[in-house]
């Protein structure tokens, strides 16, 4: 096997990642250069990643495989994106995967950097059967604190789906205004595709939002940060004061208006006895 040759097989099956076929394989493996060498070892490290992901996804999908596997095909994923953040609107996505639906790379949004969430939310809006990202605006958010701004977020994306699911996968909380199946699952977006797409889906939608905001309140830098509280948005705080895309119910925020603190809002107990 010439150089030329070796250079063709590394632009097919290492670039190009083409399937390698067994005859070609047994060449390359019967070949003691070192290229053939190095080819070799780059498709077998791709092989080794390729199981392992498919092991990752696997296990990423068992809830949501069991729930198929007993007659469930319409499974939501649900989560919200910007809980903690000072400033812009509270989201939620909901996503129902089609039962056997395998996205490689999908993950907790947090997991994941911009590229690949961008990458990743096209591909789950392509083969989802049906998704939503809802929102709750920053008034709502001061209204009802932000704990029920995100059941509220999450209810709406349930509701706009486009057929109603027969089971809900959460990560982490019960919808109880919402009378289907549900199962509450804690680190969800890591532990189910499903709450992951949502996740996904989510974070990116509000994303898109913070940068809009970016431009119609300039200074802040919600472009970079997407209000999260960072000394950046801190130092701009101090600098602006707080503008009508902050949350008036968050203690930085108030303490930019000279507003007094908030009393405590009901504590996680309290409020799963409401």
């Amino acid at each position: 096997m010439s150089q030329y040759s070796l250079d063709v097989l590394r632009q097919r099956y290492v670039v190009e990642k083409r399937p390698l076929e067994a005859s070609v394989e047994q060449i390359l493996r019967a070949d003691t250069r070192a290229g053939a060498r190095a080819i070799l070892a780059l498709i077998d490290k791709r092989r080794f990643e390729n199981r392992s992901e498919g092991q990752r996804l696997r296990k990423m999908l068992r809830f949501e495989t069991s729930l198929w596997e007993s007659g469930h095909a319409a499974v939501a994923g649900v989560d919200e994106a910007g809980m903690s953040p000072l400033a812009g609107p509270v989201s939620a996505g909901a996503v129902i995967l089609k039962p056997g639906t395998r996205i490689v790379g999908i993950d907790d949004s947090k997991k994941l950097d911009a590229a690949a969430r961008d990458e990743l939310a096209k591909e789950i809006k392509e083969k989802a059967e049906s998704w939503c990202v809802a929102f709750v605006e920053v008034e709502e958010i001061d209204a009802i604190n932000i704990y029920w701004a995100g059941i509220q977020a999450m209810q709406r994306a349930v509701w706009g789906l486009g057929l109603t699911p027969q089971h809900l996968l959460i990560d982490a909380k019960r919808l109880k205004e919402i009378d289907i199946p549900q199962q509450a699952i804690v680190k969800g977006d890591a532990k189910s595709a499903s709450i992951a797409a949502a996740s996904i889906l989510a974070k990116v939608e509000r994303d898109r939002v913070m940068r809009t905001l970016d431009l119609r309140y300039p200074g802040y830098g919600f472009a970079d940060h997407k209000g999260y509280p960072v000394p950046a948005h801190y130092d701009a705080l101090a600098r602006l004061g707080a503008c009508a895309a902050h949350r008036r119910s968050f203690g930085p925020v108030r303490k930019a208006l000279g507003l007094p603190p908030l009393p405590p809002w009901p504590s996680a107990s309290e409020r799963t006895a409401g």
